[in-house]
């Protein structure tokens, strides 16, 4: 009790969320993502300001609103579901709603349950490994909080659980934009025409954890 845990996605909420992480008398847990360290500003206007500010704790953030799909994203997944909100919406008519959920702990679940009142779908995404990640601690109250709100299970996207290769492999092994249509397709509801690159059938989960893998 009192551990805080940040991982923020974007310039902006690096420095704000470790502006309010710095002021406070409780022990935080503050993330990089190494792939987010040549990443600019894109989502706020006018960049990061000068001046000393400060965001809250805990409170996701919608990135681009949507009626038809939500994805929740941790740290620097964040670009890769908004790549695939663009195919979605281009090549498949779905309307996607991006959140950044910021904080680990604490976490406001409001605005993700608002946000699924309104799609019925949601696709939880990160760069952690599947197996153990935080992201299914999510996709498990999410499942209670919101059920009567879900017209499909809520689906999960990480790295294949495996040690992390080098950097010349890592588009191969972090989720990237087709990754969501791959779950979308195999795991929510198909989309025409749509040949997924990665298989996440009941059958090729059940087989992996047979294995181990």
């Amino acid at each position: 009790p009192g551990l805080k845990v940040i991982f923020p996605a974007t310039p902006y909420t690096a420095k704000g969320l470790l502006a309010t992480a710095m002021s406070g008398n409780d022990p935080v847990v503050f993330f990089e993502r190494q792939r987010l360290y040549n990443q600019v500003e894109i989502f706020q206007p006018g960049g990061v300001p000068a001046d000393y500010y400060r965001l809250p704790l805990g409170e996701p953030a919608v990135m681009k609103e949507g009626s038809d799909l939500t994805i929740l994203t941790f740290g620097a997944t964040l670009y890769r579901a908004m790549d695939a909100a663009k195919r979605f919406e281009k090549e498949f008519g779905i309307s996607v709603e991006v959140i950044d959920g910021q904080t680990l702990v604490p976490f406001n679940y409001e605005t993700v349950v608002a946000s699924l009142k309104k799609t019925g779908k949601i696709i939880v995404a990160s760069d952690a490994c599947e197996r153990g990640s935080y992201m299914h601690t999510i996709a498990g109250q999410l499942s209670q909080i919101a059920f009567d709100s879900l017209d499909a299970p809520v689906c999960v996207i990480g790295a294949p659980n495996w040690i992390v290769p080098p950097a010349e492999a890592e588009e191969a092994y972090f989720p990237q934009a087709f990754s969501f249509l791959d779950a979308y397709h195999q795991q929510i509801q198909p989309l025409a025409g749509y040949t997924p690159v990665i298989n996440r059938s009941a059958e090729e989960m059940i087989a992996l954890n047979k294995m181990g893998i």
